[in-house]
């Protein structure tokens, strides 16, 4: 047997080996074959509110006729929490969308690590694949909260592999001990799926000639099944959290991200399709539902305008963006990610105040802003009309003070009025003058 495999050489032997499950083909394939190799092995599952998953008890009672005990952990709560996070930060990645796999990756990996340390197990397995993310996400997570802690990744093993280098082999497998094992029909896409919301990719999404419509939304529906007429939405924040939804008394996240799941979903809103880039360097393609946190973002964004000045806005969208890369690389609580917060937190104290959205077919359309004390806008200094407001007359100077830079520039003929490229086959504009 090659040496690789800690299964076979003996590795794992004496250790306690603590399983992330999921109740699925492969947790049960690779906790019955770790029982019978003679590990100690104890499961341990998130309760993420999957809205795939109607009793996350089942997970239990499916693990136990392996003969695994499963410790499920409620981490419901902090993956509301993960969601405000990321709201707050307007941490969208690639092709905009909102990483909820991340979010639960690190909520996950913080909520079972912890109980895998106070049930004293000495290694972490986990059921990734040796092509994604998350392999990298559970190994780094598991490497900064519990250095000591090992990290076994059975889709890593090179003997496991051949021994199951498919479904119909775990099942097989699984038969001769007489544990139900249903395999079903091949699939369209696989799915991922949390409170904050669902990630589809594999199988038929693997080509570029399959339309993403393939997917049957399971928070919502697609904006052509949506109703025809706007629904309006009253969202308050405090401090860029949302503490109610239209009207009434003030809600959990937990509370808020449900209602704004189910609010959002009947309208269509927050399905994105996206190539991203991996960690690992290639890329992959999936469908994204998260209604509750688009209808959030969107809404806080637009409070965000009302708040923020030009220099602001603009470290904003730098930690933002360090936000969303730290998250989906697996590196959430590193100094990095918690500097780019403090800077948030800063940048979004006074976003307080109630926005109201329109949702129709998929869209958020802005209706209106009220009771924003820490706004800088001033309807005054907008308005095109007399007001009391900027005077008019004042902005000659600073029109002349742009002009100096304006003229020394044209004066040493760095202007170029041509849109081809490159810049270095154009002459020069003649001061004072048009391009040659």
């Amino acid at each position: 047997m090659s040496s690789l495999s800690p299964l076979s050489n003996g590795s794992l032997t004496g250790k306690k080996v603590g399983v992330c499950v999921s109740g699925g083909l492969d947790s049960k394939s690779v906790c019955k074959r770790l029982v019978e190799g003679g590990i100690d092995v104890l499961a341990f599952s998130a309760d993420l509110g999957q809205p795939d998953e109607d009793d996350i008890q089942n997970v239990e009672r499916r693990m136990a006729t392996c003969g695994v005990k499963t410790i499920i952990v409620d981490l419901k709560d902090d993956m509301a929490e993960g969601c405000f996070d990321i709201v707050q930060a307007q941490a969208t990645y690639n092709g905009g969308y909102w990483n909820t796999t991340g979010i639960g990756r690190y909520v996950t990996c913080r909520g079972l690590v912890t109980a895998m340390k106070e049930n004293g197990v000495d290694f972490l397995a986990h059921g990734a694949t040796g092509r994604g993310n998350d392999q990298m996400r559970f190994e780094r997570y598991t490497n900064v909260i519990a250095p000591n802690m090992k990290v076994y990744a059975p889709w890593r093993d090179e003997d496991l592999l051949k021994e199951f280098p498919g479904r119909a082999e775990m099942a097989a497998y699984l038969g001769t001990f007489g544990i139900e094992a249903f395999v079903g029909p091949k699939k369209k896409y696989s799915t991922d799926a949390n409170l904050a919301g669902l990630s589809h990719e594999a199988e038929d999404l693997e080509s570029l000639e399959t339309p993403m419509l393939i997917v049957d939304p399971e928070m919502g529906c697609w904006p052509k099944d949506a109703p025809n007429e706007i629904e309006e939405v009253t969202l308050e924040f405090e401090h860029a959290r949302c503490i109610r939804v239209n009207g009434g008394d003030k809600l959990s996240p937990q509370a808020v991200i449900r209602l704004a799941n189910t609010i959002g979903g009947r309208n269509g809103i927050g399905l994105k399709h996206a190539l991203e880039n991996r960690i690992i360097g290639t890329k992959s393609r999936g469908v994204y539902e998260a209604p509750g946190m688009e209808l959030l973002g969107v809404a806080l964004e637009y409070l965000y305008q009302s708040v923020l000045d030009r220099r602001a806005t603009e470290l904003f969208r730098s930690c933002s963006q360090t936000v969303s890369d730290q998250l989906y690389d697996g590196k959430f609580f590193d100094p990095t990610c918690r500097a780019a917060f403090a800077a948030i937190d800063v940048l979004t104290e006074k976003a307080t105040g109630t926005v109201k959205v329109g949702l129709l077919k998929g869209n958020v359309f802005f209706l209106s802003l009220t009771g924003v004390a820490g706004s800088i806008y001033n309807e005054a200094d907008s308005s095109m009309e007399a007001s009391d407001g900027l005077n008019p007359v004042s902005s000659q100077g600073y029109a002349e003070v742009q002009a100096v830079e304006a003229l020394s520039l044209a004066a040493g003929k760095q202007i170029n009025l041509r849109m081809s490229r490159p810049f270095k086959d154009v002459p020069a504009a003649a001061a004072g003058g048009g391009s040659a």
